[in-house]
Parts: structure tokens; sequence; C-alpha cells
């Protein structure tokens, strides 16, 4: 059975234009956790309303996640008992960070433990909520693969990416 790629957005949600909302709308099979609050996040919540979710899906699951989705899936896998097939982490912001969004509550400190799946974290150089450094260090604590995507920002709507056709290579990697 292909695995049911889960959209985990960030704050504010992914906009038209996100690689996440293109992914999505090509994917029959894919599905969305659509959060309760999506401006003013807690931890707590989102880690709640993703086992909800993955409780409601049959079969394997690949977490396609973006920015604040990544730090979610770290607190979700050291709290949960449950496991899914694999994870894309894109963009991993550093709540430590001086552009942390400070709507965003307990999410710090980011749980540093092997997660215990697949997981391929993605960074770009320049990234304003996460340093590059930081991201390897993470991909490095969780036991994911870590790839340099380049100059692309935050790796969202507003780095041009259309499709991006790389991302998608790299979570046909995880089985979607």
């Amino acid at each position: 059975m292909p695995a049911t790629p889960l959209f985990l957005a960030g704050i504010g949600d992914s906009g038209p234009d996100h690689w996440q909302t293109l992914w999505q709308a090509a994917m029959p099979a894919a599905q969305k956790l659509e959060h309760s609050e999506w401006d003013k996040p807690d931890r707590i919540v989102w880690v709640q309303e993703l086992n909800e979710a993955l409780v409601r899906i049959d079969g394997p699951v690949v977490v396609v996640a973006h920015s604040l989705g990544c730090l979610l899936v770290a607190h979700w896998a050291a709290a949960s008992r449950r496991t899914v097939a694999g994870a894309l982490l894109v963009a991993v912001p550093d709540p430590g960070g001086p552009t942390f969004p400070a709507e965003a509550t307990n999410f710090r400190p980011v749980p540093l433990e092997r997660l215990p799946f697949p997981s391929i974290v993605v960074a770009g150089d320049d990234d304003p909520y996460g340093t590059f450094d930081y991201m390897r260090a993470c991909a490095g604590a969780w036991g994911s693969r870590f790839q340099a995507a380049g100059p692309l920002g935050h790796i969202n709507a507003s780095s041009g990416l259309g499709d991006w056709v790389q991302g998608r290579a790299w979570l046909h990697e995880l089985g979607v």
C-alpha cells in the first residue's frame, strides 16, 4: 500500500502558491492537517491535532512538514508511541532565534532524540528563521539525512519554487 502524504504547514498555513499547496492539489490521496488555530499555534494543541489526524488515516503515512510543522513532528515523535513511514522536514525554524514568531508557544526546547522513522531535513543556505548550521544539527540529532537546498530563503512561496521538482524527488525517496 503506498504511503499517504500528510501535509503539515507552519504558522499561518501555506498559501496558494506554496509548494505544499501545489503538491497537495496534484496528489489525490494527500491529506492536510487543519489546525484549530493557525496564527497562535500552541504545541500541545498541535500535537493532539496531529495524533487525531493520524488515527483517521488507514495505512502508512509520510508527513510533509514545513517550518513550524517540522518542530511539531519532533515534539510529536518524542511524545507518541505511534510512528509514521517517513518525514520530509523542510526549513526547520530555530525557536531560540531572533525571528521565531512570539505567537508560537511551547515549542522550546526542541526534542533532539533520534526519530523512529526515516526522515530528510532540507535547509536553505539563507533561511531567516533558522541557520543552516542549526538545521544540520537538528538533522544529526534526529538521525535525518541532511539536504542543502541552496539560497532559497525559507523555502516557501516567496522562494518562487512552484512545484519544486527537487523537493518532490526527496519525497519520492520516502515512499510517496
